[in-house]
């Protein structure tokens, strides 16, 4: 079925091909109806064959579901007139899907607009299926924790809807009215009608994809500027807290712990960064307090837009803007990263050791907010968190040994993994792209961002001969 929605989807950006008179509208057109036949046939061969749910099952199907999906993404980047090989083809669709934001393109202000469109829409779409991913498959699956479901919703005893139906109209609603206000509000600010509506997309899926070379930096407007900033905070809020405060008006559902740390380390950050841009460019205390709001939310949430290159904003903030690549929004959002609930799971469990040192005797809690946190739960986190650092390492070491040096290969393995987009220096950074990376570099990448939307454990699972075991 999600190839078949895919399919579908590509009639938008044919029609806007073909009423730009642009040729192009015969790929979108001939790939919709392959990929649509193709999804129809297997339908119906399949139809009346319901395989028992499992784990296991689910392990696979969520694998199997991203890479159709980045497959199939993939299919009018590599035939549109842009000339894109089969690997620029994928990364740019695994990087759309996953709404990591990092693109192989240049030249986006002359692109075709089909194509702009494109990379959008698998974007938006994307983030539909990372919070659904996030609130409904992996609790089931153990990795994210149906007890975190239950934690965002200040509800421990059952979910915060009963009927499935009812969350995800009330979900769809949200996000859909969401995306149509930003896009109102980006018009109304200045960006025209097409700039608007492809930025309001990839704003709220927190992917970053923009219309322009120069990202968000092609617009000026402070209000334009605060107007993403809002938006990107909000796409990184958890989804059912959201809809429990909009459809249920569950005031107490805000006061989840990981929106208060979330919250905290976008504030921190900004104003660390706003102060040294102002001691050290002589800029306006408003003007850099706007630019480094944006930018520290856009990484934390792992948007990816830049609204300048930070890179030249000296050594403390890249080092703050690389530290904040790992952390990620909440869960159950659109944004990457390890996320805001982990980090305070991490925290209360410090603590808590550190107690126990003091006083051996005592018994010290590991708790999200008012809630004790289960120690399959602490061992699930911890176990993320190895596997989150390690795979950085070696991904960076394998992105070395294809040549990079040594802080493109560092800052292109995290932001891939985390699906921010931009890294740090001037191949990759908010600058630059990644077309100049060779295939085997790229490929790297396409890996590490799969592995990051899909939450490591989901796919390295599959790695273990114990899992293929009757």
């Amino acid at each position: 079925m999600a190839g078949l929605y895919l399919s579908l989807a590509m009639l938008a950006p044919a029609a806007v091909d073909f009423y730009f008179g642009n040729p192009d509208w015969q790929v979108f057109a001939v790939s919709s109806f392959a990929v649509g036949a193709i999804c129809l046939a297997s339908a119906a061969a399949n139809r009346g064959i319901n395989a028992p749910f499992s784990r296991r099952l689910g392990f696979l199907v969520v694998n199997l579901l991203w890479i159709t999906l980045s497959v199939t993404g993939a299919i009018p980047f590599y035939l549109a007139s842009l000339g894109l090989d089969m690997a620029d083809a994928l990364f740019e669709s695994v990087s759309a899907v996953t709404t990591t934001g990092a693109t192989v393109i240049s030249g986006l202000d002359s692109a075709p607009p089909g194509l702009l469109l494109w990379r959008s829409l698998l974007q938006w779409i994307g983030g539909i299926g990372i919070v659904a991913l996030g609130l409904l498959v992996l609790p089931y699956l153990k990795v994210g924790g149906f007890t975190v479901f239950k934690m965002e919703s200040s509800d421990t005893s059952e979910k915060p809807f009963a009927r499935f139906a009812v969350f995800v109209r009330a979900f769809f609603a949200i996000y859909i009215g969401l995306t149509l206000t930003c896009a109102i509000l980006y018009r109304v600010l200045g960006m025209s009608d097409f700039d608007a509506l492809n930025h309001a997309m990839t704003t709220m899926a927190t992917g970053g994809f923009s219309t322009h070379d120069a990202s968000f930096g092609a617009f000026t407007s402070p209000g334009l500027i605060w107007t993403g900033t809002v938006f990107m905070a909000i796409a990184g809020l958890p989804f059912s807290v959201l809809i429990l405060f909009a459809v249920r008006g569950r005031l107490d559902a805000l006061r989840d712990p990981q929106i208060f740390a979330y919250g905290g380390i976008l504030l921190v950050l900004s104003i660390v960064i706003a102060l040294s841009l102002r001691l050290s460019h002589d800029e306006s205390f408003g003007m850099a307090l706007t630019h480094a709001t944006f930018n520290v939310v856009s990484v934390v949430t792992t948007t990816g837009y830049a609204s300048s290159d930070y890179t030249l904003w000296g050594p403390l903030t890249v080092a703050i803007l690389l530290v904040a690549t790992f952390l990620g929004g909440c869960s159950g959002s659109t944004s990457g990263g390890i996320k805001a609930y982990r980090l305070v799971i991490i925290a209360s469990s410090i603590r808590s050791g550190l107690m126990r040192l003091i006083y051996p005797n005592s018994v010290r809690p590991v708790r999200y907010g008012s809630v004790a946190v289960e120690p399959d739960m602490q061992r699930t986190v911890f176990l993320f968190v190895c596997a989150y650092i390690g795979i950085w390492a070696l991904g960076s070491i394998a992105l070395a040994a294809t040549g990079l040096d040594i802080e493109t290969a560092l800052s292109g393995s995290i932001t891939a993994l985390a699906n921010v987009g931009p890294g740090i220096g001037p191949i990759i950074g908010p600058s630059g792209n990644f077309s100049s990376l060779g295939d085997p570099a790229k490929l790297i990448l396409v890996f590490l961002m799969l592995l990051g939307r899909l939450e490591i454990l989901v796919v390295l699972v599959l790695l273990l001969p114990a899992f293929w075991r009757e």
